[in-house]
């Protein structure tokens, strides 16, 4: 299956997850619904943001030129909120998943789409 099956089958087309993007912890977006556009700063701002909670909790983290609030974040997720919508973010193995949702989507819901395709990811080596 391809990068872009994952972003548009099993986050996007799920009904939950609005915008979402695969990138690799060496660097890269490996895929990415239509118009989400990650800048290199942002990229590395996700990246650090798993070895660096402290960070995320004072700065927040921004997506696509929109910035997200931390709710919780630790060495393998990051929740964020942005008036009644949200991100959710986990890292995998070799990747990092990014998704953003909104109303009527609830974090809970988005958080458990995203979690599943991270579960898988990281079962297969990725």
């Amino acid at each position: 299956m391809s990068w872009q099956a994952y972003v548009d089958d099993h986050l996007v087309g799920t009904g939950k997850i609005s915008r979402a993007a695969i990138i690799g912890l060496a660097g890269g977006v490996w895929a990415s619904s239509s118009g989400y556009n990650l800048s290199p700063q942002e990229q590395q701002a996700i990246i650090n943001v798993f070895n660096n909670t402290d960070t995320a909790f004072a700065n927040g983290l921004r997506l696509n030129n929109r910035k997200f609030f931390t709710v919780q974040a630790d060495d393998q997720k990051f929740y964020g909120k942005l008036g009644a919508g949200g991100s959710t973010l986990v890292k995998t193995t070799q990747a990092v998943v990014v998704a953003e949702y909104d109303p009527p989507t609830q974090g809970g819901e988005a958080n458990l789409v995203v979690e599943k395709l991270g579960d898988y990811l990281k079962s297969v080596g990725y």
